[in-house]
C-alpha cells in the first residue's frame, strides 16, 4: 500500500524478492525438519515406552506438532520484532538521506496477520513428517534394538532435505551475483557525460515571482554571477539535468516529410549547457548568446534522432515540428544547427532514445492565438549545472549566497554535486543487489548449519563403527576421509541439482 508511482516502479522487484524470501523459508524450514527428525530419533526410546504404557499414536503426534508450533511461534515473534527495525533498515536503503518520508516504516497489519499465518502452516508442515515417522515406530522393536542404532529412513530424508537445502542456496547465490553484475554494468554504462566536479541546483524562477517574459535577464545574472566564483568555469541551465527523473516529450515531423508518428524527448538550456554536463557537438554549433528570445528559433538534435527521422542524410538545416501539425507553420518550426552525441538522460536502460534541444529563453513552437507565449512554461529553468575547477568546499551556501544577491526569492529547491544525482538512479537495483546477497547468503549458512548437524549426528549414531575401526587399525585420516566424503557428496549432489535449476530461474530474472 502507498503511493502509486512508487508501486509501480518497484512492484516487479518487490515480487522477486517475495519468492527470494519464500526460498530462504524453505531453507530455513528444511533445516528445521532436520533438527526435529534428529530430535525425533534420539527420543525414539522414550516414545516407544510411552506408547507401550498405553498412549496413543495421535496423541503423540499431536504432542510433537505443538513443539514444532511452540518452537516456529517463537521464532516468528523474535521475526516480528526484526521485521520492524528491517522496515527502516529496507527504507534507509531504498531513500539514502531523505528524511520525514510519507511511508509509515512499520509492518501493517495485512503483513503481521500474513506472517502468522505463515509461521503456524510452516510449524505444522515440517513439523508433521517427523513427528509421524516418531510415532510410526514399534515399541518391541527399539526397545529390543542397540539404542544408538535408528532406521535408514530417517538418515535418507535428512540427507535430501540438506541436498535441497544445498541447490536452493544455490539458486539465491547465483541471482545475487546477476544482480550484484548487473548493477557493476549498468554504473559503467558509458553515459556521454562529465560528472567531474559538477554541481546540479534545482531552482523555480516562477515561485521567485518571474514571468516566463523575464527570465532572459535572470538568466544572464546567474551566468555573470556564478563566473565571477573563482574556480567555475561553466554555468549551464536547463529545464531539467541527465539522469534525473523527468522527462518532456513531444510528437516529432520533419518539415516536407511524411509525419512518422514517432517521438523525441526534449530539453531546454543555455548557451554553456552542453559543456557542463559533459555533452559533445559532433556536427554544426550548440547554442550561443545570439539565439535569444526574439531570434530565430533553433534546435539541437541527438544522433539517435538522426538516425530515426533522416538515416545517413544530413539534418542540418532541415526544420521540424510537432506531430499532426502538417502544413502549418508549427511543422517547421525550429532549424536544427547542431547535432550532440546521444547522452544518457532519466535511465541507462532508456534504449534509442532521441531528443532534440531548444534554447531555454525561445518558446517551444511558434507563438500565436493556439500557442500564447505567456503560457509558455519551458522558459522557466529547473536546474543548472555548474562546473568547477577542482572541489569547492561549503559550495551550496556559496550558490545559495550567489543567488539571494540576484532576488532573496531566488532559493535552491535540491543541491547535489552531479554524481551523487547519477548514484540516485541506481538506488533501486543497489538495494535489491544488497537484498539478495543477504537472503543468498542467509540462506547459504543456513545450508552450512544443516549439512554440519546432519554430519554430526551421523558421527554420533556411528561412534561404535567408528571404533571398532580404529581398535582395527584405521588411521585417523582414514575415518576424517570418509565423513567428509559423506558431507561433500550431499554437496555436490544439491549443486548438480541446483545448476540446471539455477540456469532455468534466470530466464525469468531477465
Amino acid at each position: 500500500g502507498g503511493i502509486q508511482n512508487m508501486q509501480n516502479g518497484y512492484k516487479d522487484h518487490l515480487k522477486l524478492l517475495q519468492w527470494i524470501a519464500a526460498l530462504v523459508l524453505l531453507v530455513a524450514c528444511a533445516n528445521i525438519a532436520n533438527l526435529l527428525l534428529v530430535r525425533g530419533v534420539s527420543r525414539k526410546a522414550e516414545l516407544s515406552i510411552r506408547s507401550a504404557l498405553g498412549a496413543q499414536r495421535s496423541r503423540i503426534v499431536r504432542q510433537l506438532l505443538t513443539e514444532s508450533v511452540l518452537l516456529s511461534s517463537m521464532g516468528g515473534l523474535l521475526g516480528l520484532a526484526v521485521s520492524y527495525l528491517g522496515a527502516y533498515a529496507l527504507l534507509a536503503l531504498a531513500f539514502p538521506g531523505q528524511h520525514n518520508m510519507p511511508t509509515n516504516a512499520a509492518p501493517s497489519r495485512l503483513v503481521i496477520g500474513f506472517a502468522l499465518v505463515l509461521w503456524v502452516a510452516t510449524g505444522v508442515l515440517f513439523g508433521l513428517a517427523p513427528a509421524m515417522m516418531a510415532a510410526r515406530t514399534q515399541p518391541a522393536e527399539v526397545l529390543r534394538a542397540n539404542a544408538r542404532t535408528t532406521a535408514l529412513g530417517a538418515s535418507l530424508l535428512q540427507r535430501a532435505l540438506v541436498v535441497v537445502q544445498a541447490a536452493l542456496s544455490l539458486v539465491l547465490l547465483v541471482a545475487a551475483g546477476l544482480f550484484a553484475q548487473s548493477l557493476n554494468k549498468a554504473e559503467h554504462v558509458d553515459m556521454k557525460l562529465d560528472a567531474t566536479n559538477r554541481y546540479v541546483v534545482h531552482i523555480n524562477p516562477q515561485a521567485a515571482g518571474y514571468k516566463n517574459t523575464e527570465v532572459e535577464p535572470l538568466y544572464q545574472a546567474i551566468e555573470g554571477r556564478f563566473h565571477a566564483i573563482p574556480g567555475v568555469l561553466k554555468v549551464g541551465l536547463a529545464t531539467y539535468t541527465p539522469m534525473e527523473q523527468n522527462n518532456w516529450g513531444s510528437g516529432v515531423k520533419i518539415q516536407g516529410e511524411p509525419d512518422l508518428n514517432k517521438g523525441a524527448s526534449w530539453v531546454k538550456g543555455t548557451p554553456e549547457y552542453f559543456d557542463s554536463v559533459g555533452t559533445r557537438v559532433v556536427m554544426g554549433r550548440g547554442f550561443t548568446p545570439q539565439d535569444t528570445l526574439h531570434s530565430a528559433p533553433v534546435a539541437v538534435v541527438n544522433q539517435e534522432f538522426v538516425k530515426q527521422f533522416f538515416g545517413t542524410r544530413n539534418p542540418i538545416g532541415h526544420r521540424f515540428g510537432f506531430s499532426g501539425q502538417a502544413k502549418t507553420p508549427q511543422d517547421g518550426a525550429h532549424e536544427i544547427v547542431g547535432v550532440v552525441e546521444d547522452t544518457t538522460y532519466t535511465t541507462v536502460y532508456w534504449k534509442n532514445h532521441a531528443m532534440y534541444f531548444l534554447p531555454l529563453t525561445q518558446p517551444a513552437g511558434i507563438p500565436g492565438p493556439d500557442n500564447p507565449l505567456e503560457k509558455d512554461q519551458s522558459m522557466y529553468a529547473g536546474a543548472m549545472v555548474i562546473q568547477a575547477a577542482h572541489p569547492v568546499p561549503g559550495f551550496e551556501k556559496i550558490v545559495g549566497d550567489t543567488l539571494a544577491s540576484i532576488n532573496p526569492n531566488l532559493t535552491i529547491v535540491k543541491f547535489q554535486t552531479f554524481q551523487q544525482q547519477i548514484d540516485d538512479r541506481f538506488i533501486e537495483e543497489r538495494l535489491i543487489a544488497r537484498l539478495t546477497s543477504l537472503f543468498g547468503l542467509l540462506a547459504l549458512l543456513l545450508a552450512a548449519i544443516g549439512l554440519y548437524g546432519v554430519t554430526a549426528h551421523t558421527v554420533v549414531r556411528r561412534t561404535t563403527e567408528i571404533g571398532i575401526r580404529m581398535a582395527l587399525g584405521a588411521a585417523r585420516t582414514r575415518i576424517i576421509g570418509t565423513v567428509v566424503r559423506g558431507a561433500m557428496l550431499q554437496a555436490i549432489t544439491g549443486l548438480a541439482i541446483g545448476v540446471p535449476l539455477a540456469i532455468f530461474c534466470v530466464r525469468y530474472v531477465k
